[in-house]
């Protein structure tokens, strides 16, 4: 009968439990619970369950009844060979020591034997699906012989609670996973999360849509999910197409503009997926998606600012460049590279870009130019000119280089930038200046010595202040045509024409010239200047030019001399007038023509004078 009893009273218990797990849903009272009704159930007033941490290397007390405090939930256990416990769960059984003492089998740890236990049984706790989580451990402090009605009762009470803890297990990972989740809606502000039905109705409206589109979940549940389309993709059946795309593969793309509560645009970059049930029905449509307004503006001005940039460096004259700070490898090259050093941009970008470059300056250069960038890579600024010698014509070209840093966030160099200019014609020019300047000087002072000779020639002959001044006329014209030129030459015919429209507006069939482009130096210029206007002054008083009838030609051509070298021959022809008979006085400018351009140019000359007219001929070599 007391058998009886006992067995009523443990299936009692056993129903208990079963009663209290399905009420409860924490994981500690319901472990509590299961030892303090073992316990009960067995007469021992101690019990505890060993829960298995560390991947099967120990043993937590995880709940007990009839324990110090400092041990439950504190207290580990080693699972050593030699340990009931480890013998139990490997052989998933109860195992049971009557009396520590006298037990050869296993080690009993320090701590049980300090309290007392004496007599003890193992019993593992299975998980559906064949884990284990940990043993049930019921103790005694005399000797015991637990029966197989005990162990059958502690495999039943087991294999109940194996369940239960499982249950216990899984609701705590889900309550963890849907926190997580929770927790990450409502906190993705910049993330539209909501869910429609398979009539794409709104059904769930999570903070992050309200945050992005601005209608709240009162509004924006029960409407159809194309209120968040722009009025064209609605009047293109947009919303339509992208729902019948997910219902088909599963998902669809929406990255387009939508429209706000208040009817402004969001650009989204998002999804649609459908939801399936576990038989396959559709259930309704997951739509995600990111506010992506505010980038897609920055990269649309990062654009912006890229083509404005390419822009001007591709209509600048200069190069413009770009280099890695750490390796000074070119990573960007204006096109205006390609006509300065002579070299396409796409073979300068390969391969070693610093040491191409190099091999293109001068090799005297070369030092000072990569010295100045490393300065520029230290952060200093940079202005130097260097000499390449330019591989498509073998040209040496002058370079003018303004190199700067450029800093990141943090105020270091990230990379290194600049302008280049050929400056080799300004250089030229510079050269050519320093040359006119002397020349200038040079032309002074023979100009001086001109106007002293022609002063004294003239007065010294008593010749009157009008003819001086028309003479210092002709150097003035001469002088004039230097200047306009630009350069210390005149052209030939330039010179004739300033001297006889000085006299006379005559042209053709009266005054006929003609001649190849011939240039003098100005140390030619001034004599042959001199010589023309007395030619002139002569044939507008006595001469071709002084009545109706005469005729003038004036005509040049170029040769060589004796010597290989240039020449120049003008012909000075007056015909048709009445020739006046000559007084045998030889005036300044016959001198001047027969004499002076022999000694100041080297010139040849011929001059006569007979009934016919005045021929004059002028040989001289170029310069």
């Amino acid at each position: 009968m007391a058998d009886q009893d006992a067995t009523m009273r443990r299936q009692r218990l056993l129903a208990d439990f079963g009663e209290f797990a399905l009420r409860s849903e924490n994981l500690d009272e319901v472990l509590q619970e299961a030892c303090r009704l073992v316990s009960e159930a067995l007469g021992t007033k101690r019990a505890k369950v060993l829960e298995i941490q560390e991947g099967g290397q120990l043993l937590l007390v995880r709940a007990g009844i009839g324990w110090d405090p400092g041990i439950v939930g504190n207290l580990s256990l080693t699972m050593s060979e030699r340990s009931s416990e480890s013998y139990s769960i490997g052989s998933r059984g109860p195992v049971i020591t009557q009396d520590i003492s006298k037990e050869k089998r296993f080690d009993v740890p320090d701590f049980m034997r300090k309290a007392g236990v004496v007599a003890l049984v193992n019993a593992p706790i299975l998980l559906p699906g064949g884990g284990t989580f940990g043993l049930l451990q019921v103790d005694d402090t005399k000797p015991r012989d637990f029966g197989q009605e005990d162990t059958e009762f502690l495999r039943t009470y087991t294999m109940i609670l194996g369940p239960v803890i499982d249950r216990l297990l899984k609701m705590r990972q889900l309550r963890a996973a849907e926190e997580r989740f929770r927790l990450t809606v409502e906190t993705a502000l910049d993330y539209a999360i909501f869910v429609t039905d398979e009539e794409d109705r709104i059904t769930d409206w999570l903070p992050g849509a309200a945050a992005v589109f601005g209608w709240t979940a009162e509004e924006a549940v029960g409407q159809h999910g194309g209120i968040l389309f722009t009025p064209e993709d609605r009047a293109a059946r947009q919303p339509e197409r992208e729902i019948e795309m997910a219902r088909a593969d599963g998902v669809a793309p929406n990255v387009r503009w939508h429209i706000r509560k208040d009817g402004s645009r969001v650009f989204i970059e998002g999804s649609v997926r459908a939801l399936h049930d576990g038989g396959g029905e559709l259930r309704g449509f997951l739509k995600i998606g990111r506010d992506a307004t505010e980038r897609r503006a920055a990269e649309e001005r990062l654009r912006e600012s890229e083509e404005r940039f390419r822009q001007f460096g591709e209509a600048s004259s200069d190069l413009i460049w770009m280099r890695d700070a750490p390796t000074l490898a070119f990573e960007y090259l204006s096109p205006a590279f390609e006509p300065i050093y002579g070299r396409s941009r796409e073979e300068q970008l390969a391969g070693n870009t610093l040491e191409r470059w190099t091999e293109l300056i001068h090799p005297d250069d070369r030092e000072l130019a990569v010295q100045q960038l490393l300065s520029v890579r230290d952060g200093a600024r940079a202005n130097f000119e260097f000499r390449i010698i330019r591989p498509s014509d073998n040209e040496l070209r002058w370079i003018r280089n303004t190199d700067f840093p450029l800093l990141d966030n943090a105020g270091r160099v990230r990379r290194l930038a600049g302008i280049a200019k050929d400056v080799t014609e300004e250089k030229a020019s510079a050269a050519r200046l320093e040359v006119l300047v002397a020349e200038l000087q040079h032309r002074g002072r023979n100009l001086l010595g001109v106007v002293s000779a022609v002063a004294g020639r003239t007065l010294g002959h008593a010749g009157d202040v009008e003819h001086f001044r028309s003479r210092l006329q002709a150097l003035s014209r001469a002088q004039g045509l230097l200047s306009q030129s630009g350069s210390d030459t005149v052209e030939v015919g330039a010179l004739v024409r300033a001297e006889l429209e000085a006299y006379a507006e005559a042209g053709p069939p009266k005054v006929v010239i003609s001649g190849p482009r011939v240039r003098l130096t100005s140390r030619q210029v001034q004599n042959f200047a001199l010589a023309l206007h007395e030619l002139t002054t002569n044939a507008v008083k006595y001469g071709a030019l002084k009545g109706e009838a005469g005729q003038l030609s004036v005509h040049w051509s170029v040769g060589r001399t004796g010597k290989g070298r240039g020449s120049l021959a003008l012909e000075w022809v007056e015909t048709g007038y009445e020739v006046p008979p000559e007084t045998g006085r030889r005036g300044y400018g016959r001198e001047l023509i027969e004499k002076a351009l022999s000694y100041a140019l080297r010139a040849r000359t011929e001059y006569a004078l007979d009934a016919e007219g005045v021929r004059c001929r002028i040989e001289l070599p170029l310069a």
